[in-house]
């Protein structure tokens, strides 16, 4: 009886050995430690894997809070005669105007003796210069305002439009510039040769450039450019831009807008050609927006730079169509045409008014900029119009031309010593 006993304990103990190997301190699986859950059944090796947790979402970035940004018109006197402590009064004399290209970021690559060198003497600044001038116009007692102001359409007695220069109310003591900028394209020559390449958004919401320095290297500024420049400037000293105006931007078309590449072209028509032109057309948009926002206007170039005393008629309204269609399709309608090389249609504007001058009327163009001497301007009796003249601040009049400047700054604190040894004509 005994040995039988025994075996029946040994067979017991086998037994509680194969199929209780999970438990612990005597407990089954049905009777789980105090605070744990039973174990989970069998793994059915047929069946798919547990998903994976998804990954937290990355926070939303804040989105950048824009700063107000007040436009006032200066043909109306603020009530009372005061805006913000300042008085304002009647000023019918001249709106001086002066016009600039692009500026030179990096001297050194502008400057290095290659076949670019002389046209870019000519015909820019440098950022210090555009910088130095912008001090002297400002400490001068100037005060920019928007050339859309300066003069307006009108019907007359005869029932016929035409253009009447307005009366301005300036804050005590002030003149009025106007600032345009001409090619503000960013083309492939000014790229390699020291200019930024683009104009795009910074991480605050303001404008700033972009573009590459000599070694290379990515660089976002906002001290680059004359766009950028102009806006910090006025940032610092509000009372420059008492009615928010900046500058009016002269737009080629054919190598795009303000660094994006929005043109057709007719070496290329194939579907990516096509569909780069409209991903840059989306991202200049932006852009766009916040100039004008921020008290900046635009201007016709026309679309491929157009010398409009030599073109014939027929050219001038193929590349009128083109530019309304790919500029002006962007930055909308504009009233201001700026003759590219300053070359006056029909052998003198202010003489005649000829077949292109009309055309060019008949689009909707009023306002007729020309390069000069003086901030001269005519209103036309024959026809709705007004022609006027831009003086052009670069290497050409601050090399020779400073007595015609001093109103506004002495080219010899205003000329830069990293120029090339051109030579100088002061008196």
């Amino acid at each position: 009886m005994k040995k039988i006993i025994a075996l029946l304990l040994a067979l017991t103990l086998l037994f509680a050995s194969a199929c209780g190997s999970g438990t612990q301190g005597g407990q089954t699986p049905s009777d789980p430690p105090a605070g744990q859950e039973p174990d989970a059944s069998p793994v059915d090796q047929d069946a798919p894997p547990e998903p994976e947790p998804e990954p937290e979402a990355e926070p939303e970035p804040e989105p950048v809070v824009l700063e107000a940004y007040s436009i006032y018109d200066p043909t109306v006197m603020p009530e009372g005669g005061e805006r913000d402590g300042v008085k304002y009064e009647a000023y019918d004399g001249i709106v001086e105007h002066l016009f600039f290209h692009p500026i030179i970021a990096y001297p050194e690559l502008a400057f290095d003796g290659d076949a670019q060198e002389k046209g870019l003497d000519d015909y820019m600044v440098t950022v210090d210069e555009f910088n130095k001038i912008l001090q002297s116009v400002y400490d001068h007692g100037y005060v920019l305002v928007d050339i859309t102001n300066v003069w307006s359409e009108i019907t007359g007695d005869d029932g016929q439009p035409k253009m009447v220069r307005n009366t301005l109310y300036l804050p005590e003591g002030k003149k009025p510039v106007i600032f345009s900028y001409d090619d503000t394209n960013y083309y492939p020559y000014m790229l390699e040769n020291g200019f930024t390449y683009k104009l795009i958004i910074g991480d605050d919401g303001k404008i700033t450039s972009w573009g590459l320095d000599p070694q290379g290297n990515e660089v976002i500024s906002r001290d680059l450019d004359a766009i950028p420049a102009l806006d910090k400037f006025v940032e610092e000293h509000p009372d420059f831009s008492p009615f928010g105006a900046k500058a009016s931007l002269s737009l080629t078309g054919y190598c795009g807008i303000l660094g994006y590449r929005t043109q057709t072209e007719k070496e290329d028509q194939s579907p990516e050609h096509e569909a780069n032109r409209q991903a840059e057309r989306e991202a200049v948009k932006p852009i766009i927006a916040e100039l004008k926002r921020t008290g900046w206007t635009f201007g016709s170039h026309t679309w491929g730079h157009v010398n409009l005393a030599k073109k014939s008629l027929d050219v001038i309204k193929e590349d009128t169509v083109k530019w309304l269609d790919e500029v002006g399709s962007l930055v909308g309608e504009t009233p201001i045409l700026y003759y590219p090389h300053g070359a006056r249609p029909d052998g003198g504007d202010w003489k005649q008014t000829g077949p292109i001058f009309q055309y060019l009327q008949s689009q909707g163009f009023r306002v007729f900029c020309s390069v000069g001497i003086e901030s001269f301007s005519f209103i036309k009796k024959d026809i709705c119009a007004v022609i006027c003249d831009r003086l052009h601040p670069d290497g050409t009049t601050l090399r020779k031309s400073r007595k015609r400047y001093l109103q506004f700054y002495d080219a010899k604190d205003i000329m830069d010593p990293v120029r090339p040894d051109y030579g100088v004509d002061w008196d």
